[in-house]
């Protein structure tokens, strides 16, 4: 079989199924859809094995978004070149709205042949998996900070308002431990919500503790804002 020089690869890439175009080398090349392909790793590498057969060099692009770089790592790995592009930053054609999947990876294809789509920044395996760790904490964080609100409003609509200069102090908490409800569904409220404090300190604590654990000896680790750890305890209460 001939081999052609190079092409052009677009994915528009989702959970279960990427759309592929390909765009021949040449500013006159044929621009194509290839299909629908599963979007499994090993799908993916039968894809790129029978491109390869026909191109000498592959070049591969897809949109950043929900799907994460499993794709781009997979390409790499391979032996191909791969990019991971800016969506806010792809040319777009004036009055152009209607998206498809088929759509899409042609013009990704076209432009990427053209040099006119810009690149994102890839993460190594490691830093994903630090961020990911980070982006828990942070999680974590705003949902004690909910819970810790949802209590103080459902104390204020039944009248039991601190008179203390702030909450979650010693002071405040052991004015929480002295609140009682005569009807039993409200003191099930109450207990519920104060033992929803008690899980989301614990599992505050857990993540800043192997966040302090790991994230020193990573190779980032100077260029990291440093964390405010939430004055959270799983004995804040006691």
């Amino acid at each position: 079989m001939k081999k052609y020089s190079e092409a052009f690869v677009g994915f528009d890439t989702a959970k279960k199924k990427h759309a592929v175009a390909i765009a021949d080398a040449g500013r006159d090349g044929e621009v194509r859809y290839f299909g629908e392909i599963g979007s499994s790793a090993e799908t993916v590498a039968r894809v790129i094995a029978k491109l390869a057969e026909r191109y000498e060099t592959l070049h591969v692009c897809y949109e950043a978004g929900p799907t994460g770089y499993g794709l781009f790592r997979d390409i790499r790995a391979l032996g191909h070149d791969c990019v991971v592009v800016a969506p806010s930053l792809i040319p777009k054609k004036p009055g152009e709205r209607v998206k498809t999947n088929r759509r899409d990876a042609v013009t990704l294809a076209r432009l990427l042949r053209a040099g006119e789509l810009t690149s994102v920044w890839v993460p190594d395996a490691v830093h994903e998996a630090v961020r990911d760790l980070v982006r828990a904490r942070e999680a974590a964080a705003e949902d004690f900070r909910k819970k810790r609100q949802q209590l103080l409003s459902f104390l204020l609509r039944h009248g039991r308002i601190f008179m203390g200069h702030e909450h979650w102090t010693q002071a405040h908490r052991r004015w929480l431990a002295g609140q009682k409800f005569e009807l039993p569904a409200q003191q099930i409220v109450f207990q519920d919500a104060i033992d929803a404090i008690e899980d989301g300190a614990t599992r505050l604590q857990r993540l800043e503790e192997q966040i302090a654990v790991i994230v020193p000896s990573w190779s980032m680790a100077p260029w990291l804002p440093p964390i405010r750890r939430c004055a959270a305890s799983p004995s804040w209460l006691r």
